[in-house]
């Protein structure tokens, strides 16, 4: 649906742009841009004791404001020349106010001296050099405090760990045009809403954002470098392509017509999966494959269930956490777990324990933890759930009781060890006699309890965490970021990204053999289970669970029932010969193509 803005506007010449297309479909729509402006933020006295922790908030927020900066300036090194130079110089200016500026020191002194809490600081600082900017009678001079407010939006955003909350109340048909999008942000987006889609200029194939743009069902493309400096204005119409990677800004007639066409060529093909619905996931031999849906946000449950999902293999329970200060209570998860439960109506539910770093959850924990130098490695999902034992005993609390309307499966993330599986579930029972004495839920049994196999080392003692859990669920996004060292989510390194990588998969053939001995149930859950071009090989390395979006399903379904279970075998066989991940591409395409 396209949607403009009535009054007139200057003729501009269109623009193709290219980035990385992350969700397929095709937005034609009006340009948003998510332009950050600066935010309330809390002002309060700090003691002086508290004061040198103070100072190194503010110390770690200027090195993570420093890091995003410099991202972008590698960015723009990729620019046309002209460009990139232009924007370098910008960003050279953003980067020597993150040192030793006026900015940074007078920020520094508020807190050492007034005993005021860091954002406020910042903005206090920001609101007293832009009134000396002001009062000189030099444009340029007073232009340049549009530069030190973007800098100081930073620091407070990196601060308070807050995200932009400007994706609500949009006009329909918009298309968010932005710096960047965080999955927290991502999640402001209701499905089916007034969003059509959106580009960023940072952001990888498998970044959590893209994650999130595939569950929604929105065409998304990331990665694209000019994007905020094409000389684009809000309400200028824009198209974005999902599947080829493509931004056009300011599109003639003829481009408009074309991207028409290719939208509704677009909807009459998922109209035809759709058939697909309630016809089983069957190969032509008659192997039964189960496909469920992964779950971000409860929205998504409709697509789901439309999708014909015979279940959700992978609850992310992370938006109980989103946009918010505080933790959310054993009730009110509770609650949020036992209304899905029930949508589902006796499929069943696998509940993922959080998953997310303590730098998420700095401000809720109450300063119990700290920010460590990489979050990636560091204190991060079931470390983080058993440092914090009390955060995870609410949600086995609230997953317990939600277990009661329905099946349901705890699986846990990040697992590397058997010790971490056994703590878990001691910490299970103990929840399981508190239920039952409090007689919330007297009648409720244990849950089957799982792992993730997303860390190497957990792949590699396959066969002794089969002993302690009730199944596997491997997670590939994570554990090809883990095996190859690739941060899915860096624009600079995405391409390197690359499940097929022959570690990784040797990595899933181990997990799941592992699985078949010890006769527990094994899926895949990551997004390759929804790329219908590697459906062959994990049949034909013996999985038979896949959990994806819920707009995958479709094809992965027809996939299946397009091919020979035998066939599958010899072509999983064959890869896992190769030791080059482009021949491993090559033999699943020619099989793709033959099917």
């Amino acid at each position: 649906m396209r949607t403009g803005s009535s009054r007139k506007r200057p003729k501009r010449e269109e623009r193709v742009l290219h980035g990385l297309g992350v969700s397929e479909g095709i937005a034609i729509g009006t340009a948003h841009l998510n332009e950050r402006g600066i935010m309330e933020v809390p002002d309060y006295p700090v003691a002086a004791a508290a004061r040198a922790a103070e100072h190194g908030r503010l110390d770690a927020a200027v090195k993570r404001s420093r890091r995003q900066v410099e991202k972008l300036r590698a960015k723009a090194a990729t620019l046309p020349d002209t460009v990139a130079e232009e924007l370098g110089f910008l960003l050279d200016a953003h980067l020597h106010m993150l040192a030793d500026s006026r900015l940074i020191r007078g920020a520094a002194r508020r807190i050492s001296e007034d005993g005021r809490n860091a954002e406020a600081a910042v903005q206090a600082e920001i609101a007293e050099i832009a009134a000396g900017f002001a009062a000189v009678e030099d444009s340029y001079l007073a232009a340049r405090i549009q530069d030190v407010r973007e800098v100081g939006d930073r620091l407070v955003r990196s601060l308070t760990n807050r995200p932009y909350q400007a994706l609500s109340h949009l006009p329909p048909g918009s298309v968010i045009l932005t710096e960047e999008l965080s999955p927290a942000e991502t999640a402001l987006i209701a499905p089916g809403g007034d969003v059509a889609g959106f580009a960023t200029v940072l952001g990888g194939v498998e970044s959590h954002t893209a994650i999130m743009a595939r569950s929604l069902g929105l065409p998304a493309v990331l990665g694209v470098p000019a994007l905020m400096h094409s000389g684009i204005a809000n309400g200028d119409t824009v198209i974005v392509d999902g599947a080829a990677g493509v931004v056009v800004i300011a599109p003639t007639a003829a481009t408009l017509a074309d991207y028409e066409e290719k939208h509704a060529a677009f909807l009459r093909e998922r109209q035809r999966l759709n058939r697909l619905r309630d016809l089983p996931a069957r190969t032509r031999d008659g192997v039964e494959i189960c496909l469920q849906g992964n779950l971000e946000l409860p929205g998504e449950l409709e697509s789901v269930l439309a999708a014909g999902a015979e279940g959700i293999g992978l609850l992310r329970s992370e938006f109980l956490y989103m946009n918010r200060e505080d933790l959310p209570g054993e009730e009110e998860q509770y609650r949020a777990l036992a209304a899905v439960v029930e949508a589902m109506d006796g499929k069943p539910v696998t509940v993922r324990t959080l998953d997310v770093g303590s730098e998420k959850l700095l401000t809720s924990l109450g300063g119990r933890v700290s920010e460590g130098a990489n979050p990636a490695l560091g204190l991060r999902a079931i470390r983080l759930s058993l440092k914090e034992q009390p955060l995870l005993e609410t949600q086995l609390a609230a997953i317990l009781r939600a277990s009661a309307h329905g099946p349901v499966r705890i699986l846990l993330p990040m697992i590397s060890t058997t010790g971490e599986v056994r703590a878990v579930r001691r910490i299970l029972e103990k929840i399981h006699r508190r239920l039952r004495r409090r007689k919330v839920a007297p009648r409720i049994e244990i849950p089957p309890l799982g792992v993730m196999i997303e860390v190497p080392g957990a792949a590699l003692t396959a066969d002794a965490l089969a002993r302690d859990c009730d199944f596997f669920a491997i997670g590939t996004n994570d554990l090809t970021m883990y095996t190859l060292a690739i941060d899915r989510g860096d624009d600079q390194v995405a391409h390197l990204y690359n499940p097929l990588h022959p570690a990784v998969l040797r990595l899933i053939q181990f997990a799941t053999e592992a699985a078949h001995r010890a006769g527990i149930p094994v899926s895949l859950c990551g997004e390759m289970a929804g790329d219908p071009r590697c459906t062959v090989l994990l049949l034909g390395l013996g999985i038979r669970e896949l959990s994806m979006a819920a707009g995958s399903i479709p094809r992965v379904k027809e996939r299946v029932r397009k091919m020979d279970h035998l066939a599958a075998n010899r072509r999983a066989n064959m890869v896992m010969d190769q030791w080059d991940p482009g021949r491993i591409a090559a033999l699943l395409d020619d099989f793709n193509a033959l099917a």
